[in-house]
């Protein structure tokens, strides 16, 4: 059984490895025998992730690029394939910005789309044609609760969560024929730096928690099963899935 989830000869791509969720998702893909490419916004911001995962005694490296910036996104393409064959990549890196929506600034709404969603499609689009060539791939994409709520003051993000299931979808069904899996993790409520405001909110992080059936926060770690899964062979039948990895808020 244990051989379903190995990713033992697999190398993986995760953006937003820095930190919070994307940190932990790629230390869960080496404890499964993954080689991890662990990609930052910030120059050298994934080599503290990259060497915890080499001290730990998997392959790692690091690259950096700014989502927002898709000549950014297409180098980092390349320069993960200059390493070797990607076979799993995940789409984590992502960004929030807060306001009410007749004040939202279109600047805002724009680098916040072209973080969460524009690069999540390049990415797919540059490391899927190779995918494609070799029949197989795992694409996994970071989605929401708000890619099934509106949420408040956060319009751009909550639009970007929503075309994040809507892209899972669609690729799963362009490329699940030809041997890839393209599915998606929608994480409840985590302490991470997206959510710190609302942590800081007692009226807020009651209600919250008041709503988990589990009775609290989600830790980073608790998604490396759910990434591990969606990476492995054990999720080869698995295609165009969001994945609520929530507390049980969806069934309150």
């Amino acid at each position: 059984m244990s051989a379903l989830f190995s990713l033992k000869g697999q190398r993986a791509l995760v953006t937003g490895a820095s930190r919070g969720l994307g940190k932990a998702i790629a230390h869960a893909l080496a404890q499964a025998g993954a080689s991890v490419i662990c990609c930052s916004s910030q120059s050298d911001g994934a080599r503290k992730t990259a060497a915890e995962i080499e001290a730990q005694g998997a392959q790692a490296f690091s690259l950096a690029a700014d989502l927002s910036d898709l000549e950014q996104v297409h180098s980092l393409a390349q320069n993960a394939l200059a390493l070797g064959d990607v076979h799993i990549l995940v789409n984590c890196g992502g960004t929030i910005f807060r306001a009410p929506a007749v004040d939202y600034p279109m600047q805002e709404w724009q680098n916040v789309m072209r973080v969460n969603l524009d690069s999540a499609f390049l990415l797919s689009q540059l490391l899927g044609a190779e995918m494609l060539k070799r029949g197989q791939g795992k694409i996994i994409n970071i989605a929401s609760m708000l890619s099934y709520s509106g949420g408040i003051t956060v319009p751009a993000y909550t639009a970007s969560k929503h075309a994040i299931t809507g892209l899972t979808k669609a690729l799963a069904n362009e490329w699940a024929a030809s041997g890839l899996n393209i599915n998606a993790i929608a994480p409840g409520y985590f302490r991470t730096d997206n959510t710190f405001a609302l942590q800081q909110d007692e009226v807020r992080n009651q209600a919250i928690l008041a709503r988990i059936p589990s009775g609290r926060w989600g830790e980073p770690e608790d998604l490396a099963g759910a990434a591990v899964f969606l990476a492995s062979s054990a999720s080869n039948y698995v295609n165009g899935h969001v994945l609520a990895v929530d507390g049980g808020w969806l069934a309150r």
